[in-house]
């Protein structure tokens, strides 16, 4: 059985730098991608249709990112693809830092900090997938893509925190957690 690709594959009116696509983003963060409308009074992140206008590249990685998480192998179909192995490798290296005992304020703390450090980007030496992407073409592209990705790692983290903690105990979910140790293609950020 393959892994789930992304369905915005079709998606072939965005920006793309090098071979990562800067899909449109539901995010308040500043950054260079396109805002999708924000979601309307009473429909909750979790009910979020994938029709919906405002269903994103994230919303798709978090849905996906436990299936996903369990294959060793990935078909790229597109640079949509690229952006949802992004994610899910982001959103691993966010559930290691976040431990059992942590409250939702000490996760917060955590997650933002790894979001905010320097980061490589693809074309990078430290770039550990420089094998699946290609590099900007130039400084100016490479700033676009880095502001992208920092854009993109801070509202994963911040959604992903809210499916960690949604059931209002204070504790993160185990059932999340217990994905902290799997790597995804067997790989890390």
């Amino acid at each position: 059985m393959p892994a789930y690709n992304s369905a915005f594959l079709q998606d072939t009116d965005v920006r793309i730098i090098g071979n990562f696509a800067l899909l449109p983003l539901r995010t308040k963060i500043r950054g260079p991608a396109y805002t999708l409308p924000p979601l309307p009074a009473g429909v909750a992140e979790l009910d979020l249709d994938p029709d919906h206008e405002s269903y994103d590249i994230l919303d798709e990685t978090l849905t996906l990112f436990r299936a996903n998480t369990l294959f060793r192998n990935f078909e790229i179909k597109g640079p949509a693809d690229r952006v949802l192995i992004y994610g899910i490798l982001w959103i691993s290296d966010c559930l290691s830092k976040i431990k059992p005992t942590h409250t939702l304020r000490e996760a917060e703390k955590a997650i933002t900090t790894a979001a905010l450090e320097h980061f490589a980007i693809p074309g990078d030496p430290a770039f550990p997938l420089n094998a699946l992407y290609q590099s900007p073409k130039d400084r100016g592209e490479a700033e676009i893509l880095r502001g992208y990705i920092g854009q993109m790692r801070q509202e994963l983290g911040i959604r992903l925190l809210g499916r960690i903690y949604a059931d209002g105990t204070g504790k993160p979910s185990k059932w999340w957690l217990s994905f902290s140790k799997r790597r995804f293609m067997g790989k890390s950020l």
